[in-house]
């Protein structure tokens, strides 16, 4: 596998988390820079610790990961991005709208690392089966996945860019779409596009 097949496959990994990157910074827009700055670092060591875990337990678990990893990561992103959807209408119908960013009782919404561990794994399964397939191929394991999360990494710090900007435009309405689009990526992910 060739240096530029390693980075066009991370970038491909990283898309989920990507997306996930641009949601979260919506929905937790006054969220300390520190703390949203765990998404890249999270995002990028699971995007690399999954396909290492691939393909060190090759056949073990496999085909049961396989199966059900759609149905994991539409579970874990869809209650997120659920709660995500009925806490942005409840603000958007309320009297008083909470700063976007802010709960209803005015404190700052915050990202919780439980919250950033469940939405690196459900970004990051679809790398366990990629590790797999590079068991197959003649592949320096630690620098893909270095690579890989790497292009993890420096792709959501764009993402975190984006999302700031893209949040201001959208106001009060980012947690809603932020949520919308957490629930996108797990359906996408369960029908396997």
């Amino acid at each position: 596998m060739q240096f530029l097949d390693i980075i066009l496959l991370g970038v491909a990994l990283s898309a989920d988390a990507f997306a996930v990157t641009i949601s979260n910074t919506f929905v937790y827009a006054r969220e300390s820079r520190a703390r949203l700055f765990l998404m890249p670092v999270f995002f990028g060591i699971f995007q690399a610790l999954m396909p290492a875990l691939g393909y060190v337990l090759g056949g073990l678990a496999a085909e049961l990961i396989e199966k059900y990893a759609g149905l994991v990561s539409l579970v874990i992103l869809g209650f997120i991005g659920g709660n995500m959807v009925r806490e942005g209408v409840s603000a958007l119908r309320g009297d008083e709208e909470p700063e976007v960013g802010t709960a209803e009782d005015g404190s700052v919404k915050r990202l919780t690392i439980p919250q950033l561990v469940m939405q690196a794994i459900a970004t990051a399964i679809d790398a366990f089966a990629v590790g797999i397939s590079l068991r197959a191929q003649t592949v320096n394991l630690p620098f893909a996945v270095s690579v890989i999360g790497m292009t993890t990494f420096a792709l959501c710090i764009v993402a975190l860019f984006l999302g700031r900007r893209l949040g201001k435009l959208l106001g009060d309405r980012a947690e809603v779409v932020g949520g919308l689009v957490l629930i996108f990526i797990g359906a996408k992910a369960f029908l396997g596009l």
